[in-house]
């Protein structure tokens, strides 16, 4: 069933009123009719609605509420994964498998070895973009969020947040001891109820040792995945998999 995103102040008592560009995808490209029915998610509230097509204008498409539907499509994990800017075919493919995946915030990265720069000029462009893209990923596979791209940071600023965190980890091909298996188990050692986790992953041209260093100083967890150097797009999905499979979180 198709399934689209509201804010809380497009619901009026028992109705919906949908705007934007919803309304052409729904009479247009869905051809969607009067007394069909669709699945709304409040963004504010993360509340799930089953609604029934009232009225179909050009500007609004106007739904009366079925039934509020309890979902259980977003996990017990706060995932965020701080990407190293790679090229932006890399970034969007990151961007739709990681929302499928559960992850709830993805920042990039301006680091010393990335192949692609933000420009200030270029930033607010791609980020609407990226948006778009995490939205889209977000209806297609059910979710009750839309995970927030947010504008790009540099590896200090992740430094400084680090104890907002109940850990970050970082996979590095020259660690050789701390395996990312050992970081699952000392999470899981916590028993934290619902944990935020951060993963920080290089560039195409992976981390400057110096970037690592400040991570580690910070108390970051940098580990190894293993003999096998994995490509930046694939690292996100990788681990993003593994963490909701090992502590829980709906995959």
């Amino acid at each position: 069933m198709p399934k689209f995103f509201i804010k809380n102040n497009q619901i009026e008592n028992n109705s919906i009123i949908i705007t934007g560009e919803d309304v052409k995808h729904i009479s247009n490209v869905l051809r969607m009719k009067i007394g069909e029915e669709i699945q709304v998610c409040d963004t504010d509230t993360t509340n799930n609605y089953l609604v029934k097509l009232q009225s179909i204008q050009k500007e609004k498409i106007c739904c009366e509420i079925i039934q509020k539907i309890e979902s259980e499509a977003e996990s017990n994990i706060n995932l965020k994964i701080f990407q190293g800017i790679p090229k932006s075919d890399k970034m969007e493919l990151i961007i739709q498998k990681s929302t499928e995946l559960g992850v709830t915030e993805i920042i990039p990265v301006q680091m010393e070895r990335c192949v692609s720069k933000i420009t200030q000029k270029d930033e607010k462009k791609k980020i609407e973009r990226w948006q778009k893209i995490s939205e889209v990923a977000s209806k297609q596979s059910g979710r009750d969020i839309i995970p927030k791209i947010n504008n790009s940071i540099k590896i200090k600023d992740i430094c400084n947040s680090i104890n907002d965190f109940d850990m970050i980890i970082v996979p590095y091909e020259k660690e050789e001891n701390y395996t990312f298996k050992n970081a699952i188990d000392e999470i899981k050692e916590k028993s934290i109820s619902k944990p935020y986790i951060g993963i920080v992953i290089g560039p195409e041209g992976g981390f400057d040792p110096n970037e690592i260093s400040l991570l580690k100083s910070a108390g970051a967890k940098i580990v190894t995945l293993g003999k096998r150097i994995l490509r930046t797009e694939t690292v996100a999905l990788a681990m993003a998999s593994v963490i909701m499979y090992e502590l829980g979180g709906n995959i």
